[in-house]
């Protein structure tokens, strides 16, 4: 440990430490359990959250959804323990299921802080192996669209049914058709209305500015492919433009998700919104309800499932379909695997 071996790279001077590995067994969800080593976070500085002065020492408090205590504890308290040990405090968690504050209390400050930064570290990474609750839309299932989209699949049917892998189960609920701006990991009503009340924000910080008060008049026409064979298609969606040729929808889309993704709430997952309508999802072929989204972390067992279907014929024929003109005044809160009254998914919040 006092004399590592030196290597020499690019013309710099480099300690090789050693390492001590040790594996830990756990099942399922549990798999990937890690902590950062002690000493890691000792020195990390407090000022993102509050370090209370008590009685007995230290005492450090942090809100977590009651869905990802399980991280904390980790297979049969284990990883609770270690915590403990490794960084001489005691942790303190609700019971499953209940709402409420993580307490880390300890002698030594710096003990308490490290604790709470390795919770951190712990949570970050088991939250973003989280299936996404929520997502911002726009609602595309106005009357008029909901007609013309059901005009396409009769006519995608018929003229393409030949095609390999079409079929009338790939197509969009008429009633759910709309455009994904992000996607959100809720797991509590806390987190829900925290999403809601900075929904309001934007509205009154940019959104009304932006839109000069009025609804946006868009129009949804042509389709396009997402993957790079259309001989080999799994989404297939319809474009959307604003009518006046400006680019006020993009721009509220952009402003938007990087003000979720600011605030925590959402993971950046692209430079800007790719504003699209899904009519046509392989997805949908064996779960009617699955929601499009355009990486692999939601479903690894569905994407392997998945059968491509031919689009040539398809983007041929129908590649400046006019699905219709339609007014968006709204961005929407909602819920995955829901339904309102309309059909269209349920609504936590919106602007």
């Amino acid at each position: 440990v006092l004399r590592p071996t030196l290597i020499k790279i690019g013309g710099r001077i480099y300690r090789k430490n050693l390492i001590q590995e040790q594996a830990y067994q756990h099942e399922e969800e549990e798999e990937e359990d890690f902590c950062a080593g002690p000493s890691d976070c000792a020195d990390e500085p407090c000022d993102a959250f509050v370090v209370e002065e008590t009685e007995k020492g230290f005492q450090c408090r942090v809100e977590v959804p009651s869905p990802l205590y399980k991280y904390i504890i980790g297979k049969k308290g284990e990883t609770k323990k270690r915590l403990e040990t490794e960084t001489r405090t005691s942790i303190s968690i609700p019971k499953p299921g209940v709402e409420g504050e993580i307490v880390i209390t300890g002698q030594h400050r710096g003990g308490v802080i490290s604790a709470r930064t390795r919770i951190d570290v712990l949570l970050d990474s088991f939250r973003k192996k989280q299936p996404f609750t929520h997502f911002l839309s726009f609602a595309l299932n106005q009357p008029t669209i909901q007609e013309k989209f059901l005009q396409f699949k009769e006519e995608v049917l018929e003229k393409c049914s030949k095609d390999h892998g079409v079929s009338s189960s790939l197509f969009q609920n008429p009633a759910k058709l709309h455009l994904t701006l992000g996607t959100l990991v809720l797991l509590n009503e806390q987190e829900t209305q925290k999403a809601c009340d900075l929904l309001q924000r934007c509205k009154e910080d940019f959104v009304d500015q932006i839109a000069g008060g009025k609804p946006l008049t868009v129009e949804v026409a042509g389709v396009e492919y997402m993957n790079d064979d259309p001989a080999m298609t799994d989404v297939l969606y319809a474009k959307v433009h604003m009518k006046d040729g400006s680019d006020r929808l993009q721009v509220i889309a952009d402003q938007l998700v990087e003000r979720f993704v600011a605030s925590g709430l959402m993971l950046k997952e692209w430079d800007r919104v790719k504003l699209h309508a899904t009519v046509m999802n392989t997805l949908f072929r064996k779960d009617p309800s699955a929601e499009e989204r355009n990486n692999t972390m939601t479903g690894k067992s569905s994407f392997k499932e998945r059968e491509s279907f031919n689009g040539r014929n398809i983007l041929k024929l129908f590649e400046n379909f006019y699905f219709g003109e339609v007014q968006l005044d709204s961005v929407r809160l909602s819920q995955r695997f829901s339904s309102d009254a309309s059909g269209y998914y349920a609504t936590s919040g919106q602007l």
